[in-house]
Parts: structure tokens; C-alpha cells; sequence
């Protein structure tokens, strides 16, 4: 039987939740010797192969179906994965690294608590200033959805490579997309969600190639962790 790959976080708080979920469902993670190596195994499921990968690489991979299944935040899967995209299922959400996905502007923006009101902001700014209002996100993919479900047109993506937050008071953003656990960083940056800004309630997840849902080592895998999140 071909062994499965299971892409688990390498580092960070995703790994050590991961883990210790994982443990307390029964199933051991192992590293191959030692921390540096990105292989493993799984306990308590046959022929089940770890690869130890960022997030990010984990969505990535089982987009292009590098990996069988694996754990993730839902936000970076969705961003990954097109809405219609069939090929990969969520099978369980585990119950950790839950944070939103929001639209943020300056609360200065008296008048801006909506994304109506952005969506007039975005009108007269562009008479102003002769520009598109500039969003700076991470999420490229998420925000032309959200935006377009709103209704908002006018304005433009700025691709953040650094501190999203921070964007505004730089002067390289008007308004944000960024993910926030409880908003103090937001608002440490001055910073406001819209009411109706919250795009998408993320949390970590277990996904899987679509075609693997009558693999028996999937269904006892996915058991566990369902009763280990119950429990928690």
C-alpha cells in the first residue's frame, strides 16, 4: 500500500497545537533524528508519511497535490484553493489558531463603518486624489472576493511583504485586510473592523485530497481528531 503524506506545520504555535491534538487523539508525530529534518512519521495510522512544512506550504501543496492531507489554517487554504475548487475537502476544523480575516480602516474614518461607506470613500477619493484607494493585504485572493461580493470597486491591491497594520500610518495604504486574534494590534495601529468586515472565521484545519474519503487510514485519522476536539 503507497504510503499517504500528511503535511503537519513545521514550526511555530500551528506545530506545537498540532502536536499535542494529534498526541492526544493517540497518533505520535516523529521526526526522522532530528528537528532540522522535514520528515517523519505518523503513530497509530498505517503507512501514514509526516512532512514537516510552513502553513502556507501545506495549502500550497495540496493544491497541487504534492500531499495527501494535511493541517492548515482555513484563511490560507482559501486563499489558496479557487471557491469552485473541488479537489480538496476540509474534514475537520480543529479547534485551534482561530482568528478572523477583517477590513480594517483608520478610526478617524468617523463616517466609515460599513463597506457601503468604504465603498463612497472610495468614490471620493479617487476625485481627490486622482488614484484608487490602496488596500494593503496578504490576501490578495480574498479581498477581490469579499470586495466584489460588496460591491466595492474602486480601489487598488497593495501586496503587503511586511507588518499589514502598519500600512496606513506608513503612508503606503489607505485601509487593510489582515488577520487579527483579538483586534488589540488593530488597534494599537489606530485602526477600526468595519461591521460588516469580517471576511472570513478562520481556525486551523485538517484537509484533504478530495478522492481520499474512503481511504480507511483518512476515516481513523479524521475519528481521533474529532474525538480529541470534542474533549478539549
Amino acid at each position: 500500500m503507497t504510503a499517504l503524506i500528511l503535511g503537519i506545520p513545521s514550526k511555530g504555535r500551528l506545530m506545537e497545537a498540532s502536536e499535542a491534538l494529534f498526541a492526544k487523539a493517540g497518533f505520535g508525530l516523529t521526526r526522522g533524528g532530528s528537528d532540522r529534518l522535514y520528515r517523519g512519521r505518523l503513530k497509530g495510522v498505517p503507512d501514514v508519511d509526516v512532512a514537516f512544512l510552513s502553513a502556507s506550504e501545506i495549502a500550497g501543496a495540496l493544491k497541487d497535490g504534492k500531499i495527501d492531507l494535511g493541517v492548515t489554517g482555513e484563511d490560507l487554504l482559501r486563499e489558496t484553493l479557487k471557491p469552485d475548487d473541488e479537489r480538496v475537502d476540509i474534514l475537520q476544523r480543529l479547534g485551534f489558531g482561530l482568528a478572523n480575516v477583517v477590513v480594517a480602516v483608520p478610526q478617524s474614518w468617523l463616517d466609515v463603518a460599513q463597506m457601503s461607506d468604504l465603498d463612497e470613500v472610495s468614490e471620493g477619493f479617487y476625485e481627490r486624489h486622482g488614484r484608487r484607494l490602496r488596500v494593503a493585504t496578504k490576501y490578495l485572493n480574498l479581498t477581490r472576493r469579499f470586495f466584489a461580493m460588496k460591491g466595492v470597486t474602486g480601489y487598488r491591491i497593495v501586496e503587503s511583504l511586511g507588518a499589514t497594520e502598519g500600512a496606513p500610518a506608513a503612508g503606503t495604504a489607505e485601509a487593510i485586510i489582515d488577520i487579527t486574534t483579538t483586534g488589540s494590534t488593530l488597534a494599537a495601529n489606530h485602526l477600526k473592523i468595519l461591521d460588516d468586515g469580517v471576511i472570513l472565521e478562520s481556525q486551523a484545519v485538517l484537509a484533504a485530497q478530495a478522492g481520499l474519503k474512503g481511504d480507511q487510514r483518512v476515516a481513523i485519522l479524521r475519528a481521533g481528531l474529532s474525538q480529541a476536539v470534542v474533549a478539549a
